[in-house]
């Protein structure tokens, strides 16, 4: 009998080492508590399980960073990252820095957060965006948080704001800079990410190509659509394979290589 339950627990113990020792696969920024999954969020959740998928779930404003506080109680694959996207500049910064305040403990990072013209009416708006901007990036240095930017026309605005920020676990979400601009990010020690749109787009795939190997992550930022082979369907945590895949080919690496450098680089920006 004790030859049988010493049998049973060295396989449990191989067992347990080699679940250990798998790779996980990391969404670096998809907004995962938007209404859209909202019907199918257990099937998600299900599929991220399946395929060993964290995802870095970030939110736009105040009442949607309630909703990713939630949903990372649902499961320990949705990390959190709260913040206030510059689209909702004007969303409530004090109910923000609160809410912060209050779950600093469980919050994975801060985000999304950034600068974009698009949403700018006046000088007004411009100033209000940097004001939410830097507060969010105050809070998240206070509490030792990585930060998940987006900075869309705005990259050279973010780089000039940074320099008086702790860059070291920051990263520019759907990196969509120049050449310059990606050596510029590299020398500041940011990280940036690449989407499913690297898996048809020669423009991405040759930034890819010149990003620093140690500072690559890859995301959905789901709900958005791909065309071409995803057929306009919403990002999903289950495409992340995909764009492993394609880095892999244009890095000359095999699959669970890239998967493996991934991994480390996930877990350095987020700080674990």
């Amino acid at each position: 009998m004790s030859e049988k339950i010493s049998l049973r627990n060295r396989f449990i113990q191989t067992i347990l080492r080699i679940d250990k020792e798998m790779t996980w696969y990391f969404d670096s920024h998809i907004h995962l508590s938007d209404s859209s999954y909202s019907s199918d969020i257990q099937f998600i959740l299900k599929g991220m399980e399946t395929l060993k998928i964290k995802a870095c779930c970030v939110s736009t404003d105040n009442e949607n960073s309630l909703q990713t506080l939630n949903l990372a109680k649902k499961s320990n694959l949705v990390l959190p990252f709260i913040g206030i996207h510059p689209e909702s500049a004007n969303d409530g910064l004090e109910q923000i820095t609160n809410l912060i305040e209050e779950n600093h403990k469980t919050l994975s990072g801060i985000g999304e957060i950034g600068l974009d013209p698009t949403y700018v009416k006046n000088d007004e708006d411009t100033k209000r965006q940097v004001q939410v901007f830097e507060t969010l990036l105050s809070i998240a240095e206070k509490f030792n948080k990585p930060v998940s930017i987006h900075s869309r026309k705005s990259i050279d605005e973010v780089f000039q704001i940074m320099t008086s920020y702790n860059t070291k676990h920051t990263l520019l979400h759907w990196f969509d800079g120049s050449k310059k601009q990606l050596q510029k990010a590299m020398d500041m020690g940011f990280f940036v990410s690449y989407g499913p749109v690297m898996v048809y787009a020669n423009d991405k795939q040759t930034l890819l190509s010149k990003t620093d190997e140690s500072k690559i992550l890859v995301e959905t930022d789901g709900p958005v659509r791909f065309s071409r082979c995803f057929e306009m369907k919403s990002g999903q945590a289950i495409f992340i394979p995909s764009v492993i895949f394609c880095a892999s080919k244009i890095l000359g690496k095999s699959f669970d290589e890239m998967s493996s450098l991934l991994e480390n680089n996930s877990n350095s920006f987020l700080g674990i």
